[in-house]
């Protein structure tokens, strides 16, 4: 931001809601329960975001917490955040290089797989979308000019008449990757637009960043283990399927 720039009003009802969805924050690192819906980043900074909200921890200096990875709106849970130029450096280096262990939780169904565990290895593709969204990803073969490798490890956690809870833990982080990896697999999860059948079976994207394990910004400070309690309506959504955890 330019010196002598405005800072952006943030009210005081989106500074108690913002600060109400940390579950971390020191000097260098912030890390927050991201509500499914919140866009973490808007094209063109309109519109509420998560983005946005963090101007309610800049300093007066007009420096504010920086982004160094993104989950989808409809995705909730951990997302970390960085809050000087030094600590996004070796917090984007570690997802970039893929040494963020990231832990994902889902309800997915339909032809769910006979083994309790697996690593899908499918490489993506980009398309654009026929479901309304911009644009999407599918298995494609590796040697396909565009195609990008992507590999997520499963496992099933419980099943329970075509519905399962799943844990995900994607080593590449392909956009879209967990969602296109479980259509792959046969069993898409529930209230995806793009990847499901059509049969929604959920009001939103039944996605949540569980826990992120990352080494702390600060040099000898270990690492950051956080975590993100589910939330109500994916709870609910896991006692209709009768699903446990």
């Amino acid at each position: 931001m330019a010196r002598n720039t405005p800072i952006p009003h943030v009210s005081d009802e989106d500074r108690a809601f913002v600060r109400g969805l940390l579950i971390h924050e020191d000097d260098q690192v912030l890390a927050f329960n991201k509500p499914p819906g919140l866009a973490v980043q808007i094209a063109g900074g309109r519109g509420k975001s998560l983005d946005f909200l963090l101007w309610a921890f800049a300093k007066s200096n007009g420096k504010r917490p920086r982004l160094v990875h993104r989950i989808d709106s409809g995705t909730s849970g951990v997302l970390v955040v960085a809050r000087t130029k030094p600590a996004a450096a070796t917090l984007s280096q570690q997802f970039s290089e893929r040494e963020a262990s990231k832990t994902y939780l889902a309800i997915v169904s339909g032809q769910l797989p006979s083994e309790d565990d697996g690593i899908c290895a499918d490489a993506l593709l980009k398309v654009p979308s026929d479901r309304g969204g911009r644009e999407k990803m599918i298995p494609a073969p590796a040697s396909q000019k565009g195609a990008l490798s992507a590999e997520t490890h499963w496992k099933i956690l419980s099943r329970s008449d075509g519905f399962a809870l799943v844990e995900a833990k994607p080593v590449t982080g392909r956009m879209h990757q967990i969602r296109a990896h479980m259509a792959a697999l046969g069993c898409p999860i529930l209230g995806d637009r793009i990847y499901g059948s059509g049969k929604l079976s959920a009001d939103r994207l039944m996605l949540h960043a569980a826990r992120l394990d990352i080494a702390h910004s600060e040099a000898g400070a270990g690492r950051l283990q956080l975590e993100a309690p589910l939330p109500e309506d994916f709870l609910a959504r896991m006692k209709e399927a009768a699903l446990s955890i």
